[in-house]
């Protein structure tokens, strides 16, 4: 049971801790002036009357009632406090009693106030209503073990790791600067400017803005800071907005307390801000202040600005409280959604102090060691209780599952409030617009978020989506988000003053206009943009030679230019200082090298394939047809004969299979097998050789030493390049090229020279310039393929709004035919040589046949092995045993092997193998005799066959 009455103990400890304020603040350099509302204010809360007997369990809130916030999380806790003590299924029949500190803006009486309530016993505390005093009161917090609730400090750096007592009521500013920055990106803004004052809540709040736009490729390029107390400083206020006025993003966020946002405001509205081109995101502090006080004059500043307020579903509750309201308030201040969230927060306390006291826990206080050693002096810390269960009241608030009057409320396990939502507010004449809603399931949408959340998760960009907008200066059409800076300057253009290829980009002599293909493109999409765009042309390059491009995009970052627009190719050392648009131009790097012409001869006929693809395509010929002859030798009658005769047939077989025109046919399996093997190679042969002679014949073929970039890695001739190109680091760092075999080349007619001489064996560069180049020299031609992806595109600074424009810009040039017109009129040559490339293979090599050689080979060998082995078998079989006399025994080897050869050479018997295969099919026998005389009938042709054999040995020959 909770004691609520001053026992003389606890009197005289109350006082103790008043002699240690007054202790504290005499030592101070204050003066009495202040010193005394500080005493009054103690001595009162301190010797409050508690007249609601043991039964009372005492919460405590802080708060600065003079504010918009303040005035209604008072009335909307004192609301909540009655009816729960006017609900006797809350609490158990215990009373909740409010105590409401006012902190008066000042952070010392939030700290005062904080300590007295933890002297009377308090089991929570709501409040405070800033984040920098939250960051102090949690200390207490988790020291004291006494929760601390708080639906204003919204600092996502409140981190519950490090404050396990600080709870956070309503959605923090992390979730809102989601949505704004998912806002800038719908929109397709990648820069804004944010003002804000510099406490502890802002600045936080504006870098978790930062965090959130770099996931979406945006950024912050202006912060605003702005004073903690901007109320007297009106004049700052102006200074930095001004500031703000000549900069280039006109997307602007304002971040900061319900008090301070309408003073930004009215800087703005005097500066002329608020005007067309301009775009206000304003965060939760706009609505709270109209919704509290519909004033007329803030209407007028903030035509046009888009903002956000936390989602608060509709409900009965909901509108049964908004028609109580205004008696709660006496009609004093409106009901914003604060209001709601104060509500709320102490049902969501007391239906866990609810089930804290069901589970037969007692609110009860001890004191704190730790405190009790550190007093000293006159200053009694000693009066100063932990709660018992606090950390059970804790875990409670925790596991609360409850709908309020702001919806669905309960945490997640990273003590985050589920279901983060905003509405999505455009401020159009009198009436705050609702054109739709952001929330952490779904992102922007036009449908309440309680309804998409009963769908399958979409956040992809088609779901994504606004209702129509109504921009500042009353203009539906959508700013653009940036402006050129009005400081009178125009965009400065660098651009290379070449030497050479003056094609791309010159000044005419007589005009001194800038002229080029470059100019043309960039002239032409800068025509296309929605804005007119002040640009002049600075010239980069001393005139001798054709300037480095890597040091002209540099210059841009060190901001001697704006924009770079030229033949500037895009590689990736260039990406990471600059902005590069979409390529207009494609520019690989390419191989030139010195050709001659291959004229055709009475040998043509041989180019096709190179020599050693001839020699073993021969062999092979040679080879299959000794293999044909070997498995049909002893069955089939057109394979034997005469020594000549037979190898006429051998060579003859082999070569007609060539045009498929052998006559003799094939009777073994085993031969079967390897001539269709054969002949599949054989029209593979064909059909590549055909095609290749083909294209020998019909088609100008160019001839050189160099086939492609692989021969000039590994060669060790010298290479040309083109001075000011990427080229030369490319070939050096990316293909290991020694430099010492790099040689610079300023002009066509340096390259031209070079080759011819020999200077270098080839000139590596872009593809345009070579194109250029070999419309004029026809001698040369490009060797092998483009072996790099590139392409041309203007650069602009990092994060240049520009850049994406004039993309947008090229693809509609490119689309709508202009760029294609632009490059016949200065890259297409009249009388320009035909196009021409050195092959890299010219001839059909014995590496792109192994694989069917090789299958080939294998299939010869396998039947040649399958076959002797059968040999070797059947002569075992038919031949050893009739061996067994001792003179035959010691016949030698060399007469053993002879009659080998000779029972190999032999011609099968064909009417044995018909008589066996009759016998075997007849090899189901109905009586034993039957069986008997088929063995016995077996046993004398056996004998009459080796008999006949060995007459036939007697006068063997090899060829039979």
């Amino acid at each position: 049971m909770v004691d609520s009455c001053f026992s003389c103990e606890e009197a005289e400890r109350s006082f103790q801790l008043f002699l240690s304020l007054v202790s504290l603040l005499s030592n101070s350099t204050m003066e009495v002036v202040h010193i005394v509302p500080w005493l009054v204010v103690l001595c009162s809360t301190m010797f409050l009357e508690h007249t609601s007997g043991s039964d009372t369990v005492n919460i405590g809130a802080i708060f600065t009632l003079g504010t918009v916030n303040g005035k209604v999380s008072e009335i909307g806790m004192k609301a909540a406090v009655d009816d729960i003590n006017s609900d006797p299924s809350i609490l158990g029949g215990h009373t909740l009693s409010l105590h409401i500190q006012d902190s008066n803006y000042n952070g010392f009486l939030s700290i005062m106030g904080a300590l007295q309530f933890m002297e009377m016993d308090t089991v929570a505390i709501i409040g405070p209503q800033t984040s920098i005093m939250a960051h102090v009161l949690s200390h207490l917090a988790n020291e004291l073990h006494v929760p601390l609730l708080s639906f204003t400090a919204l600092d996502p750096t409140l981190s519950p790791i490090q404050y396990p007592y600080f709870f956070q009521t309503a959605p923090n500013d992390l979730f809102q600067m989601a949505a704004i920055a998912e806002i800038v990106s719908y929109f397709r803004w990648t820069q804004v400017i944010a003002i804000f004052t510099d406490d502890e809540q802002s600045r936080n709040g504006i870098t978790a803005l930062g965090d959130k736009l770099a996931e979406r490729r945006g950024k912050i390029s202006y912060k605003a800071v702005l004073p903690p107390d901007i109320r007297g400083n009106f004049s700052v206020v102006k200074q930095e907005l001004a500031k703000v006025k000549n900069m280039e993003s006109r997307v602007l966020v304002v971040h900061t307390m319900v008090t301070y946002g309408p003073i930004i405001l009215e800087a703005a509205e005097q500066l002329g801000m608020t005007g067309e081109g301009y775009v206000w995101i304003a965060t939760a502090w706009l609505p709270a202040n109209l919704d509290y006080n519909p004033d007329p004059d803030i209407y007028k500043k903030t035509q046009g600005v888009i903002t956000l307020r936390p989602h608060t579903p509709d409900s009965k509750r909901k509108k049964e409280f908004i028609a109580r309201w205004k008696n709660l308030s006496k009609g004093s201040t409106g009901l914003n959604v604060y209001g709601l969230y104060a509500y709320d927060t102490v049902w969501l306390l007391a239906r866990a102090l609810n089930v804290f006291l069901l589970q037969g826990n007692n609110i009860s206080f001890s004191n704190d060691p730790t405190l009790t050693a550190v007093g000293g002096g006159s200053m009694n810390l000693s009066a100063l209780s932990i709660f018992d269960g606090g950390s059970e009241l804790l875990k409670l608030i925790l596991e609360t599952n409850m709908t309020g009057l702001t919806g669905p409320i309960w945490y997640n396990p990273d003590r985050t409030l589920v279901n983060p939502s905003f509405d999505v507010i455009n401020i159009v004449g009198r009436q705050m617009k609702q054109i739709g809603y952001w929330s952490n399931y779904s992102g922007l949408s036009v449908l309440a978020p309680e309804i998409l959340r009963e769908s399958p998760q979409n956040r992809s960009g088609a779901s994504q989506k606004l209702y129509s907008v109504v921009w500042p200066g009353g203009t539906k059409k959508q700013p653009r988000g940036w402006v050129f800076p009005r400081d009178g300057r125009k965009l400065r253009v660098g651009i290379p003053r070449r030497v050479s290829f003056t094609e791309f980009v010159y000044q005419d002599n007589q005009t001194h206009a800038i002229r080029g293909y470059c100019i043309d493109v960039f002239e032409a999409a800068v025509k296309l943009l929605p804005y007119a765009v002040p640009y002049e042309f600075i010239f980069f390059g001393d005139g001798r030679k054709n300037p480095s491009y890597s040091e002209l995009v540099t210059r841009i970052s060190t901001g001697e230019f704006d924009a770079a627009v030229g033949d500037i190719a895009i590689v990736t050392n260039r990406t990471m200082i600059v902005d590069f648009t979409q390529p207009y131009a494609d520019s690989g790097l390419v191989v030139v090298a010195p050709v001659k012409k291959i004229t055709s001869n009475a040998w043509a006929f041989l180019r096709p394939f190179t020599p050693l693809m001839w020699a073993v395509t021969a062999v092979f010929f040679l080879v299959v047809g000794a293999v044909i002859w070997i498995l049909e030798h002893r069955l089939n009658d057109e394979f034997r004969g005469p020594p000549g005769k037979q190898i006429m047939t051998i060579l003859w077989f082999s070569f007609s299979t060539l045009f498929f025109a052998h006559r003799e046919n094939t009777v073994s399996t085993l031969g079967r097998m390897v001539l269709v093997i054969w002949l599949f190679v054989v029209l593979i042969i064909q059909s590549s050789y055909t095609a290749s002679l083909t294209s020998f014949l019909t088609v100008q073929q160019l001839t050189s030493s160099i086939k492609g970039i692989d021969s000039l890695i590994t060669s060790t001739a010298p290479i040309g390049y083109q001075v000011g190109s990427y080229a030369e680091n490319y070939l050096n760092e990316e293909l290991n090229i020694p430099r010492s075999r790099l040689k610079p080349l300023n002009s066509p007619e340096e390259y031209a020279f070079a080759l011819k001489t020999g200077r270098v064996a080839a000139v590596v560069d872009e593809q345009p310039y070579v194109d250029l180049f070999l419309s004029s020299y026809c001698q040369f031609a490009v060797a092998g393929q483009e072996f790099t992806k590139s392409g041309w595109g203007f650069a602009f600074k990092r994060d240049s709004p520009l850049a994406l424009d004039m993309s947008t810009a090229l693809l509609q040039l490119s689309e709508n035919g202009s760029l294609q017109n632009i490059t016949e009129l200065w890259l297409k040559k009249k009388n320009a040589c035909q196009s021409q490339a050195v092959s890299d293979s010219e001839q059909l090599k014995l590496d792109n046949f192994v694989g069917l050689f090789l299958i080939c080979g294998v299939a010869c060998i396998m039947s040649l092995i399958i076959y002797f082995s059968l040999m070797l078998y059947k002569f075992h079989q038919h031949h050893l045993p009739q061996h067994s006399e001792p003179s035959v025994q010691g016949n030698s080897r060399s007469a053993r092997l002879k009659t080998f050869w000779s029972f190999v050479d032999k011609k099968e018997d064909m009417s044995q193998r018909k008589l066996k295969r009759k016998r075997i099919s007849a090899s189901m026998p109905t009586h034993g005799s039957e069986l008997m005389g088929a063995e016995s009938a077996g046993k004398s042709s056996k004998s009459a066959d080796f008999s006949s054999y060995r007459g036939d040995n007697r006068n063997s020959v090899v060829w039979s």
